[in-house]
């Protein structure tokens, strides 16, 4: 099990692998799957530190198609969510994305409400770019923020296991 640990790791040193792992992971995250990113960017950058502004953009790319993905999903999925209308939760979702409008996508990168989010903006409809625009920035910001902040915090004993 050990050998095979150092193989992904070994593989995730090199950028065209540990790019498209960052570009893919990040992706699948910001769909309705339950995955984070985050470790992914985190374990890239400790391995390529001189990848790290790549690996935030292609981190923020790939997040930001994954809400995307979630916005079209959202646009035509009219019959699912009207099974839902009348609910006090839905009301509210509905009442606070009308009053924000695509500034709403600014939080899509929150875990739990923010794939939902750009589901149901892109079922009202919010408009397509400016929505992309909010969601790509939120999502740039998180990486931003996090990794920043796990690099300063993260312990040297962990650069070592890592790099």
């Amino acid at each position: 099990m050990e050998a095979v640990l150092w193989s992904i790791l070994d593989a995730l040193r090199l950028p065209q692998f540990g790019l498209t792992t960052v570009f893919v992971v990040a992706y699948l995250s910001a769909t309705l799957l339950p995955l984070g990113s985050v470790p992914v960017v985190l374990g890239v950058i400790k391995l390529n530190p001189e990848l790290y502004w790549p690996v935030m953009l292609v981190a923020t790319a790939g997040n930001t198609l994954g809400a995307i993905t979630n916005w079209l999903v959202g646009y035509g999925a009219h019959s699912a969510v009207d099974k839902a209308r009348g609910s006090a939760t839905h009301v509210k979702a509905l009442e606070w994305l009308r009053r924000f409008g695509p500034k709403a996508c600014l939080v899509s990168w929150l875990p739990g409400i923010g794939d939902p989010l750009c589901a149901v903006a892109g079922w009202l409809r919010l408009p397509f770019w400016p929505c992309v625009f909010y969601m790509g920035l939120g999502m740039f910001l998180r990486y931003l923020t996090f990794i920043s902040a796990l690099l300063w915090l993260l312990p040297d004993e962990w650069a070592e296991f890592l790099g």
